[in-house]
């Protein structure tokens, strides 16, 4: 299935499924190895150090200093990486029901990091967002300016 990039679209098909277990973010220094057996569901390297995320048993049984735990929602929809205001339109709707959100962007796929305790309301403000019938957002933008030249 291609990417899509249209935010009706990517709102409509949105399908978040929470996964099972839970999950903390951690920080090491970016020259510390990354254990193989931690299997880590993501890892990205900043200026203060490595940041890992982990399921929280193995970030336990490892002794890592952890944040606190989260749930892991994946947004099904395959989106596009140049597509605008999925992000913002995702973690507008969870912070208008007071839900924390951290974003990661795969190559198909968004996930969304939420506190535990927030998860299953947060899968329902998804839920919510993807059966809204326009998505006002997008339609109330400013009229369009000349167009900028691509970058490379």
């Amino acid at each position: 299935m291609a990417a899509i990039s249209d935010l009706d679209a990517l709102l409509a098909g949105l399908a978040p499924r929470l996964r099972p277990g839970r999950y903390v973010f951690v920080t090491l220094p970016a020259d510390e190895p990354i254990k193989a057996t931690w299997r880590p569901v993501m890892t990205f390297l900043e200026d203060e150090g490595r940041t890992v995320i982990l399921e929280a048993k193995v970030a336990k049984a490892a002794a890592l200093d952890a944040s606190a735990k989260m749930a892991w929602i994946t947004l099904d929809v395959h989106s596009d990486l140049e597509a605008v205001g999925l992000t913002a339109a995702v973690s507008g709707a969870l912070a208008e029901a007071g839900i924390s959100c951290n974003v990661v962007a795969g190559a198909y796929h968004d996930h969304l990091f939420v506190a535990a305790r927030a998860a299953d309301r947060a899968v329902a403000v998804l839920q919510a967002l993807a059966t809204r019938p326009v998505h006002v957002s997008r339609h109330a933008a400013a009229p369009a300016e000349a167009a900028a030249p691509a970058e490379d």
